[in-house]
C-alpha cells in the first residue's frame, strides 16, 4: 500500500517535471501568450502537491498518535479519504490490526501467567533494586507471611526485620533455608534469588518455598532409619555374645561335677566370660560412637597386636561359626605385627565384614571365610577379609559404601558406610574386591 503511495507521489513530480519544462520552452521561444496558461497549471500542482503531503503529514500524525497512546482500536476512514489517500490510511490500518493481535496475545500471556502464580505454592516477590518499590507478590506469599500488601521492600522491616535482612543480603543465584515467624510459630523456607533488567531498571525476584514439611518428612525418615540401624548393629554384636553365652551355659551345666578336676574348664569359662565383659563394654562404647560419629575429631588410638584382635574375634564369633558349619581360617605370618588403632572401633568393622562374609557363604556347599593380617609397602598394615560366597555384581561396586544401600532385602545399608568412616577416622582406607558367584575380599589398610 505505501508502494502505490510513493508511486502517486513520482506521477505528482514527473508531471510537474513536464510542465516547468513546457514553460522553460515557451520562455525561450518568447511565447509568452501561452505563458499566461502554463503559470496557473504551475501554481495549481504546487499547491495540489502541497495539500497532498499537508494531508498525508496529518494522517501520519494521527497513526503515530494512536501509536503512541496505543490506542490500536483506532480506524482510519478508507471509504470516505481521498483516492491518494486510500492506500495510505489500508496501510495504517493494518499496521494497527497487527498491533492489536500482538498486544491481544501478550495480554492473553501476562493474564496466564498471573493465574499461574497464582496457583503456585511458591511465594513471588519481585522489587525495583534501587527504589524497592514491590512489582509483584502473589497470594501465595501474601498467605504465607500473613502481609496483605507491600509496597515497598523496605516496608517489610516493620513486619519482620530479619527476614528484611535476609532478602536484602540475598545475592542473584544464591538460595538459603531461614526461619520465618508467624502467628507465635516458626516455619523454614527456601529463598532463591535471581535478577533481570528492563526498561533500564533492575529488578530482583524472591522466590520463597515453604519447606518445613518436606524437612520434617526427611528428619523422621531419617530418625527411622537411625533407630533401624542401631538395632540392626546392636544385634550384630548381641547375637554372637548371645550365642557364645548358651555355650558357656551348657558346658557349664555338663562339667559342673568336674571343674575341680578340670582346671582347663575353668579357664575356658574364665575366658568366654572375659571375652562377654569386654565385648560388652565394647558395645556400649559403639553405641555411644555411633551416636557421636559426627563429633568424633580422633579415635582413642592404642599400640595392639594383630594376634590379639583375631583371638578376640575368632573367640567371639566361634559358636556362630560352628553353629552354621562355616570354617575361618585365621593367617597371620608375623606373630608380632602390630597396629596403632582404637581396638572397639576396628573390632566392630571386622565384626560387621565377618557377618558380611557368613551372609554370602551361607548357602555354599564348602564355607569357608579367610582372615588375613599383613604388612604391605609404605610401612602400612593390610587386613584382609575373604570368602567364597555369592560375590557382589559389578554395577554395586560403587554403591555399597554408600549409606543406606544394600542389597539385602533386611539390610540397613550403614554396616559398611560405617565401617568406612571408622577407617577414614583411623586415616585408613577399606576397599572391595569381588567375582560375582566366587567370593568377595575386604581388605582394611592402616
Amino acid at each position: 500500500m505505501l508502494q502505490r503511495f510513493e508511486l502517486r507521489i513520482v506521477i505528482r513530480v514527473i508531471f510537474m517535471f513536464l510542465t516547468i519544462t513546457i514553460a522553460s520552452f515557451i520562455v525561450v521561444k518568447a511565447q509568452f501568450v501561452y505563458l499566461a496558461i502554463m503559470v496557473p497549471v504551475i501554481i495549481f500542482q504546487v499547491f495540489d502537491f502541497y495539500r497532498f503531503n499537508l494531508k498525508a503529514q496529518d494522517e501520519v500524525e494521527q497513526f503515530v498518535e494512536s501509536i503512541h497512546y496505543r490506542d490500536f482500536s483506532r480506524y482510519f476512514d478508507e471509504k470516505h479519504a481521498p483516492m491518494e489517500l486510500k492506500p495510505l490510511r489500508k496501510g495504517f490500518n493494518e499496521i494497527n490490526s497487527t498491533f492489536k493481535v500482538i498486544s491481544k496475545e501478550k495480554e492473553t500471556q501476562y493474564v496466564y501467567l498471573q493465574k499461574i502464580l497464582e496457583l503456585v505454592e511458591t511465594g513471588i516477590l519481585s522489587y525495583e533494586h534501587k527504589t524497592g518499590e514491590t512489582g509483584w507478590m502473589n497470594e501465595s506469599l501474601k498467605r504465607m507471611l500473613g502481609i496483605p500488601y507491600l509496597k515497598t521492600i523496605h516496608s517489610l522491616s516493620r513486619r519482620d526485620d530479619s527476614l528484611y535482612h535476609e532478602v536484602l543480603a540475598l545475592r542473584p543465584g544464591e538460595s538459603k533455608v531461614i526461619s520465618i515467624s508467624k502467628d507465635n510459630g516458626i516455619f523454614k523456607a527456601l529463598l532463591s534469588a535471581t535478577a533481570f533488567q528492563t526498561d533500564n531498571k533492575i529488578y530482583k525476584l524472591i522466590a520463597f518455598q515453604n519447606v518445613n514439611e518436606a524437612l520434617d518428612e526427611t528428619e523422621a525418615r531419617a530418625w527411622q532409619k537411625l533407630l533401624s540401624v542401631m538395632t540392626h548393629e546392636i544385634m550384630n554384636s548381641v547375637a554372637p555374645i548371645s550365642s557364645l553365652a548358651d555355650t558357656m551355659l551348657d558346658r557349664l551345666h555338663k562339667s559342673v561335677d568336674h571343674l575341680k578336676e578340670q582346671p582347663g574348664a575353668i579357664e575356658d569359662l574364665e575366658l568366654g566370660i572375659d571375652t562377654i565383659r569386654r565385648r560388652s563394654e565394647g558395645l556400649l562404647k559403639f553405641t555411644e560412637t555411633y551416636r557421636n560419629l559426627n563429633k568424633i575429631t580422633s579415635p582413642n588410638l592404642k599400640r595392639i597386636y594383630a594376634r590379639d584382635l583375631f583371638e578376640n574375634l575368632n573367640s567371639l564369633m566361634q559358636p556362630t561359626l560352628e553353629q552354621k558349619n562355616i570354617e575361618l581360617e585365621i593367617i597371620l605370618k608375623d606373630p608380632d605385627l602390630s597396629l596403632e588403632v582404637d581396638s572397639s572401633l576396628v573390632e566392630q568393622v571386622l565384626i560387621n565384614l565377618l557377618i558380611n562374609a557368613i551372609e554370602a557363604v551361607k548357602d555354599k556347599p564348602a564355607p569357608r571365610i579367610v582372615l588375613t593380617g599383613s604388612s604391605a609397602v609404605n610401612n602400612k598394615t593390610v587386613i584382609k577379609i575373604a570368602d567364597n560366597g555369592t560375590g557382589i555384581p559389578p554395577d554395586l561396586l560403587d554403591k555399597i559404601f554408600v549409606p543406606f544401600f544394600s542389597t539385602r532385602k533386611n539390610g540397613s545399608g550403614i554396616g559398611l558406610s560405617l565401617c568406612k568412616q571408622i577407617m577414614m577416622l583411623h586415616k585408613g582406607n577399606i576397599q572391595v574386591q569381588s567375582v560375582e558367584g566366587q567370593g568377595t575380599a575386604f581388605l582394611l589398610y592402616f
